[in-house]
């Protein structure tokens, strides 16, 4: 628990402050054995009292964990788990009612309304149609907005005290990648056939009959490419959220290491911290934006350059 980078890794807890959530154990046998398993030998009640002061732990029917952050075996349920779900439940209830006043046919009425209609629009227009053109475009803008709207809910999730950002971890991005992956082979593989795809990664060129090998290189070139791109789109995501999450951290820190010297000393400190930490704040939350946009752009490109030839 003493590692700091802990707080914006997933877990298998909530954690809140300590006097919001106080479970006492009254006896060792009350005590999770993930828990007990990690602790010192002559750990007290007191001891497990105190270190599980503040942390909401997740129900586990489907697992065994072997800690607060890494599962023994089974379905574990993590935090990130509960917030992509209540992402996804927000976005069904915030656009289910916007489609229906969308369908009636009326004029957009109420800021609300207006919002959201105007960031769909602009997905479509500038992200949708400017990468694919507008036949394409309109195929795929489901999935655009689906992609856009949920990626910006998780990273502004983490912006929300207890709570974290589910882009945060590999394997949300990297499962939003794996859609993508996915929807530029089908989609690709569609239009030109399950070998014409493939065939279609070489760029045409006119070369004399004996360097006709050299589209094999090629070849293995392009596929490794359009594997590795991939990857790279939801490692950038990750890496984005991350950074962000650890330089607030850092600014915080410095708050802690402050304390142990004069109270000057940590009065300056902790001024400058907290303007430094709000202005921070104010730019990862113009990054939330930025990287859903960028992630759904890049998505766009991709999947037009699958459905177009070389």
């Amino acid at each position: 628990m003493a590692d700091p980078v802990l707080h914006i890794k997933d877990g298998y807890f909530f954690e809140v402050p300590k006097f919001l959530w106080s479970k006492p154990f009254h006896s060792l046998d009350d005590v999770p054995a993930f828990l007990r398993k990690g602790a010192p030998e002559d750990a007290t009640v007191e001891y497990f009292n105190h270190e599980m002061a503040g942390k909401i732990l997740i129900p586990q029917p489907f697992a065994t964990l072997k800690n607060l952050y890494d599962k023994e075996s089974g379905f574990a349920i993590s935090r990130f788990m509960i917030l992509e779900l209540v992402a996804a439940a927000i976005l069904a209830f915030v656009f289910i009612r916007v489609g229906r006043k969308i369908s009636s046919g009326e004029a957009p009425k109420g800021r609300g309304w207006n919002f959201f209609e105007a960031m769909l629009v602009f997905v479509r227009d500038e992200i949708g149609v400017s990468a694919m053109g507008k036949h394409d475009a309109h195929r795929f803008t489901p999935l655009l907005w689906t992609l856009f709207f949920f990626i910006l809910t998780c990273n502004l999730l983490g912006l929300v005290p207890w709570l974290g950002a589910p882009t945060g971890a590999f394997g949300a991005t990297f499962g939003l990648a794996l859609v993508v992956f996915c929807t530029s082979i089908g989609a690709g593989s569609k239009k030109f056939g399950p070998v014409g795809f493939w065939v279609n990664q070489v760029p045409h060129m006119d070369l004399p009959w004996w360097l006709v090998w050299l589209k094999i290189p090629i070849f293995a070139i392009e596929v490794v490419g359009l594997i590795i791109k991939h990857f790279i789109l939801g490692v950038r995501l990750l890496a984005n959220m991350v950074a962000g999450h650890l330089v607030l951290l850092g600014i915080m820190g410095l708050i802690v290491v402050a304390a142990q010297y004069s109270i000057s000393h940590w009065l300056l400190v902790s001024s400058i911290s907290v303007v430094s930490s709000t202005l921070f704040s104010l730019l990862e939350l113009f990054v939330a934006f930025l990287q859903a946009y960028i992630f759904t752009f890049l998505s766009a490109l991709f999947i037009s350059a699958a459905v177009h030839h070389h």
